[in-house]
């Protein structure tokens, strides 16, 4: 039986404000504040944990990066967005910070980016949600501590689906007839299952990694 998709959103419209702005910018608070929470009750030497869905980052760097898109975006800081140029100089902004330090960091775009998220296009202030709720949940992963929320996964994977339900109709449907449940088909269609495991699995992992090339989010070899 393949996965049903959850009844807030229908991946066979097109209907760009099927999630409405504040449900969206909700879903952002959300993950900044339990990422901020995270943060502040890891013991100092998990920084140094690496990430294994961004094994090029450790957790200090992966919290860097969270924290750098809403600094940028206030800052008009947005050259090369999203490439690793861009990330890089996130990183770098952050390095040698604690992990407290870098709570205070996050906190502290929260009430000028709130504002900008308002009236962002809803097309962007998913794909920011997408972003933070992917890393939200590669920063859980890293140190052992499942959870987030189903709001902002939803938002995420309809980000992903309802382009590929347009243009690509017929890899959503193989994607979507896999026995997933959601939270595993949200880190499939983020780029952190290989392409090997997704076929295993039922899904043309060739073919969605083809569907993905030359963006940001791709499953790896």
């Amino acid at each position: 039986m393949g996965v049903t998709p959850p009844t807030c959103y229908n991946f066979t419209m097109t209907d760009e404000r099927r999630f409405a702005p504040e449900e969206v910018a909700a879903a952002y608070r959300g993950i900044r504040e339990r990422v901020v929470g995270l943060l502040r009750t890891l013991p100092e030497e998990a920084a140094r944990t690496n990430v294994p869905g961004c094994p090029a980052w450790d957790v200090a760097q992966l919290s860097a990066h969270l924290i750098g898109v809403p600094e940028d975006v206030l800052s008009g800081s947005m050259d090369g967005a999203p490439g690793d140029d861009w990330t890089q100089r996130q990183v770098d902004r952050h390095r040698g910070q604690s992990l407290s330090q870098l709570a205070d960091a996050y906190e502290t775009t929260a009430e000028a980016f709130d504002a900008v998220m308002a009236g962002m296009p809803h097309s962007i202030n998913s794909q920011i949600v997408m972003d933070a709720y992917t890393h939200e949940q590669d920063l859980r992963e890293a140190v052992g501590r499942p959870g987030g929320s189903d709001d902002a996964r939803d938002i995420a994977l309809a980000f992903v689906l309802r382009p590929m339900t347009k243009n690509r109709p017929e890899l959503a449907a193989d994607v979507l007839g896999a026995e997933l449940d959601l939270n595993t088909l949200q880190r499939a269609l983020s780029g952190r299952i290989g392409v090997g495991a997704l076929t295993e699995w039922g899904i043309d992992g060739a073919a969605l990694a083809d569907y993905f090339a030359g963006g940001p989010v791709r499953p790896p070899a």
